[in-house]
């Protein structure tokens, strides 16, 4: 199996409820058309597209893009009915989401990062570790976190030799801890 980078859902628990997923961080207003800077936090900024739905902030307050082009190393992104530049500024250090089910289907063996928050990780002795509750994606390689109710978070290193098997008819992510990782838990 291969995974597809992109950011870690972030909302939305039980089956009936969507997952929003994390596209960018708007930034500041840019312009007086009600532009704003977006700093990308995808693989897949190419899914904001004019006429796509987004969630703004904590609350998911559901916008629909107008326009998005390239700026620099960022995005700038205008929303339907936005067109003012202090409008648009409330929105300033806001988290753009999409809903997990606007994004495409991957081929089978494929499957996206968030997919896997929420499963549980197991050793290859058969010792629960927890719950993987984020994925931290980071220059070398991705890192995933993973909490077991109140006890400590482990760090463990999304590679190859350390993940052996994700089954997602199981929920479970199997993996071979490296000497030393597991020691005072």
């Amino acid at each position: 199996m291969s995974s597809s980078q992109d950011p870690v859902s972030a909302a939305g628990s039980s089956t009936d409820e969507p997952v929003f997923v994390v596209m960018g961080k708007l930034r500041k207003p840019h312009g007086v058309r009600g532009e704003m800077v977006m700093t990308v936090l995808t693989e897949f900024p190419e899914l904001l597209e004019s006429g796509q739905k987004v969630y703004l902030g904590e609350d998911f307050h559901e916008q629909t893009v107008r326009s998005v082009r390239p700026h620099r190393d960022d995005l700038l992104i205008a929303f339907e009915g936005i067109t003012d530049r202090d409008e648009v500024g409330y929105y300033r250090n806001t988290m753009l989401f999409m809903d997990e089910g606007d994004f495409p289907d991957l081929p089978e063996d494929e499957y996206y990062l968030h997919d896997l928050v929420g499963m549980e990780v197991v050793t290859d002795t058969g010792q629960s570790l927890g719950e993987l509750k984020e994925i931290l994606v980071t220059g070398a390689n991705d890192v995933y976190l993973v909490q077991k109710g109140e006890e400590r978070e482990i760090l463990i290193p999304a590679i190859e030799e350390v993940v052996l098997e994700i089954d997602f008819d199981q929920g479970t992510v199997l993996v071979r801890p490296l000497p030393g990782l597991l020691d005072g838990s």
